[in-house]
């Protein structure tokens, strides 16, 4: 059994934010999304959208009651996003100011990814698959954790 990006393409990540159509103009603009879809209520409210990115989908909604208390101390989630070319990514993300945590590496489990925030602090993780890497080699890297 080898990593490989094939397990990473079912799970679609919901994210909320306090101004949907701006955090919406943002990700298109500084990730390469494209909208396509958007459900928008009298007044502007937006009580759903879904961006696209490859074969990828991001679904994005307002704060409601459920999750509407203060910010956490600590992440809460993350994005893990493939990417065609995970440098001309970062160059454009960084170019309309993403907050950049990480740059570009290669990591040990066969991806070069980075590590930017959005406008509210949301984590993203953009990865270039580089290659397979066996799960027996990757343990041995890790020293032996499973």
């Amino acid at each position: 059994m080898s990593a490989s990006t094939e397990r990473h393409r079912a799970a679609v990540p919901y994210l909320y934010y306090d101004d949907v159509p701006a955090a919406l103009a943002w990700l298109c603009r500084a990730f390469g999304f494209e909208e396509r879809f958007r459900l928008e209520l009298p007044g502007g409210f937006v009580a759903h959208a879904e961006l696209s990115l490859a074969e990828g989908v991001v679904m994005v909604g307002n704060i409601g009651p459920r999750n509407a208390g203060p910010p956490p101390d600590r992440v809460r989630s993350g994005v893990y996003v493939f990417v065609d070319d995970v440098n001309g990514h970062f160059d454009t993300a960084r170019r309309a100011g993403a907050e950049i945590v990480d740059e570009p590496a290669d990591q040990s489990y066969g991806d070069r990814i980075y590590l930017a925030l959005d406008v509210e602090g949301h984590e993203w993780y953009f990865a270039q698959h580089l290659r397979d890497v066996e799960i027996a080699e990757l343990s041995g890297k890790l020293g032996g954790h499973r």
